[in-house]
């Protein structure tokens, strides 16, 4: 890949930095979902009134059909100007609509496509269960043939956004007498369907935004089922490789610019040893200088799986070690922020946003499949080993 822009990208790049500056929001965003949903549509709504909404999405959805360095180009651009993330908008945008445009029909992409990026349909993702985390193909919620509907009893847990969600991409099993990873179908589950019971999971830094969901006797028309019966786990390994692909591209501009923060503001805190600024410890400062030089790695990650996808149209396995590379990094810079700025990193709300941050990092080695089951990918389907018994 040619890392030289053409003259096209730079006036690319230059327009997308003055139109975040000029419309980017100011006020921060809602710590309660209901109102963060509010707040992360209506931005959504914003940049997809102003065309800068799905850079890479086909303009039969609203997209602008650029290609996948622009795209890049865009989230570097974003992060730098401090606009705010996807929020409730993530699932949907990240990899039910990739997935939709990969696997759906003409119908199906219709009917959701335009929605999801103008931020008028919400979705969430109904994978995970109490017994089938990581060996996801060992999934039981049941899903049986009535008609020309699929009747849904099971459990779902650890679902973003499901108690605000209008959509859910929801994985079931409508043959128990195949091989675990056949038997699945991924469906497009309306949240609104009669059966579907939400409820909310507090996490440790006080947010609500994954929830248990239970179905009794849910019925999702045939209509709704995406690639067809029993094929459930080719498409929900094309669901994965855009979670652990694309979806986290902008997440990992802006850990850059999280680790750029924490070397200012190291600058300024006072050190943890109680003599002169943390940044004059010589310790403090080569942790810093190591933090930017793993983040320049990963960028350089991040553009090879640019490249990779600009030729083969989609992400490969090769995501996982992007996933797994960002995960481990992301911990590692907020619990290095915490310890550098000490006591400056609780302020005086309930948990400063560096606090906050290196609760919610813990998330990131569990989200989108464990570290240990991106070792395995990496291990088996890159590097050819044996498979861990």
């Amino acid at each position: 890949m040619d890392l030289k822009f053409s003259p096209e990208d730079l006036a690319f790049q230059d327009e997308a930095r003055t139109w975040l500056e000029e419309n980017r929001p100011t006020e921060p965003r809602p710590t309660e979902l209901r109102w963060a949903r509010e707040f992360d549509v209506a931005w959504q709504k914003t940049q997809f009134e102003a065309g800068w909404a799905g850079i890479s999405w086909p303009a039969d959805w609203g997209g602008r059909n650029l290609s996948m360095l622009q795209q890049l180009l865009w989230y570097e651009a974003y992060a730098k100007a401090n606009a705010p993330g996807l929020g409730v908008n993530f699932v949907g945008m990240s990899h039910a609509g990739p997935t939709l445009m990969a696997h759906g029909s003409r119908e199906q992409q219709t009917g959701h496509l335009p929605r999801i990026l103008s931020g008028d349909e919400i979705w969430c993702q109904g994978f995970s269960e109490p017994g089938s985390g990581s060996d996801l193909a060992s999934l039981s919620t049941r899903a049986v043939l009535d008609g020309d509907e699929l009747v849904v009893n099971g459990q779902k847990i650890w679902t973003s956004y499901a108690n605000v969600a209008d959509c859910q991409e929801l994985l079931v099993r409508t043959d128990p007498n195949a091989p675990k990873h056949k038997g699945i179908t991924w469906v497009i589950c309306d949240m609104t369907y009669p059966g579907i019971d939400v409820r909310p999971i507090r996490n440790i830094a006080g947010q609500e935004e994954f929830c248990e969901v239970f179905y009794t006797d849910v019925r999702i028309p045939l209509t709704n089922v995406v690639g067809g019966l029993n094929n459930g786990w080719s498409v929900a390994m094309s669901t994965l490789s855009f979670e652990r692909g694309t979806a986290f591209m902008a997440d990992i501009v802006e850990l850059a610019n999280t680790v750029e923060r924490l070397i200012d503001e190291a600058r300024e805190a006072p050190s943890p040893l109680g003599k002169g600024r943390a940044y004059d410890d010589d310790a403090v400062r080569v942790q810093l200088a190591e933090l930017r030089a793993e983040v320049t790695a990963l960028r350089a990650l991040n553009y090879a799986t640019v490249s990779r996808i600009a030729r083969n149209g989609r992400p490969g396995v090769e995501g996982s070690i992007v996933r797994f590379y960002f995960s481990q990094l992301l911990q590692r810079a907020y619990a290095i922020g915490v310890e550098v700025l000490g006591a400056s990193s609780i302020g005086t709300e309930r948990f400063s946003p560096w606090a906050q941050g290196q609760l919610n990092s813990f998330r990131a080695s569990i989200a989108a499949g464990t570290k240990d089951i991106q070792r395995n990918i990496i291990g088996e389907r890159l590097l050819g080993l044996p498979k861990d018994r």
